[in-house]
């Protein structure tokens, strides 16, 4: 069998076969057999145990592509994951056969500007699961850089290990915008990346958090994960102003930081012309490519706009905030499915339909 290593010869001398969940096509899902690169030096084999479904998952899924980043050949799909340590490449020092640990996702080149001053979550040749073209982590098995391999705590598990992913998101998100206790929050939406993005901001020290949101199931979760107050607006963009003033009186102070986790013309709307002058927004979501944003008056004011991309430096205070309980990620798990044919199925439907769905979590 061409293009077989020897490390593939050896699993399958052993009757053990990997199996992945392939995307084949729109809305086409297929367990098949995913046969792993040989185990590097600086590698470890990983069997994947826990697997929550993003909301890029779910864009490749229904239209085979995410922003800019296509689907054109058949890619494992899926990201935010966390498993047992299986074996270990002959320079691996820092992990053990039978670690548990939280994936990173992304390997960067880390021999361009970017990476070597730090950013390189923006470096251009990074390799990351379930992002065209490279293949991802649903699957028994996968090979991942050490250094990329987070060890677990006893106190955390592995769900929670695979939460690191969508937690570091809105733990980026706080630092590049300078959260503490002196920061007063607004988020707009109240989605996955919004929620954790309220676990980060409290666990950063935000004294006070609103979420606005059209959707009064997400926003009661907002709630009673300890939002302050949480506030029904509409998709009309006509609403800016009457929902700001709504928003600012129900903050009673300025609005230090704005997170847009949405991305359209009317939630960036919102965040800019809710928050106070010399204030910050931050735009996480990136639902559309281009949007029309009164970025003058903004401006005129010095409200600072900044954009995340991912995260970079972050599973290790990710761990540490779950370990001492200052986040809890377990409210956000509300459906779990195994791992055959008719439950990744079911799996992927049930985190595109939305409504009670936040986290849809694999156990493998």
């Amino acid at each position: 069998m061409s293009g077989v290593t020897g490390g593939e010869d050896k699993e399958h001398r052993n009757g053990e076969e990997n199996m992945a969940a392939w995307l084949l096509g729109i809305k086409t899902l297929k367990i098949q057999p995913y046969h792993l690169p040989a185990l590097g030096p600086h590698d470890v084999k990983v069997q994947i145990k826990a697997l929550g479904i993003c909301g890029s998952d779910v864009h490749h899924f229904k239209t085979m592509r995410c922003a800019n980043f296509i689907v054109k050949k058949p890619m494992v799909i899926g990201h935010e994951c966390a498993g047992i340590i299986e074996e270990v490449g002959s320079h691996v020092k820092s992990l053990a056969v039978g670690d548990r640990v939280a994936l990173e996702p992304g390997i960067s080149c880390r021999r361009c500007d970017l990476c070597k001053n730090g950013r390189y979550n923006l470096c251009r040749e990074m390799k990351f699961f379930g992002s065209p073209p490279t293949n991802g982590s649903l699957a028994n098995k996968v090979v991942h850089p050490a250094y990329l391999c987070f060890k677990l705590p006893d106190n955390v598990s592995l769900e929670e290990g695979a939460m690191c992913e969508p937690l570091s998101v809105g733990i980026h998100a706080c630092r590049r915008a300078n959260i503490s206790p002196e920061t007063s929050v607004l988020i707009m939406g109240a989605g996955p990346i919004g929620l954790v993005t309220l676990l980060a901001a409290r666990a950063f020290g935000a004294p006070r958090v609103i979420i606005a949101d059209v959707d009064d199931i997400r926003l009661s979760i907002a709630k009673n994960l300890g939002a302050d107050e949480i506030i029904q607006v509409s998709t009309n963009i006509q609403d800016v102003g009457e929902e700001v003033v709504k928003i600012q009186n129900a903050m009673g102070s300025g609005i230090d930081v704005s997170f847009d986790c949405v991305g359209f013309d009317k939630t960036m709307s919102t965040a800019l012309n809710a928050t106070r002058s010399g204030g910050k927004v931050c735009l996480i979501g990136l639902a559309k490519s281009e949007m029309t944003a009164p970025l003058t008056p903004a401006a005129a004011r010095e409200v600072d706009v900044i954009g995340i991309f991912r995260y970079r430096n972050t599973w290790p205070l990710c761990i540490e905030f779950l370990k001492s309980g200052k986040i809890d990620v377990k409210p956000l798990i509300t459906h779990r499915f195994g791992f055959s044919q008719q439950e990744v199925e079911d799996a992927f439907e049930t985190s595109a339909r939305g409504g009670t769905a936040i986290k849809v979590m694999f156990n493998l």
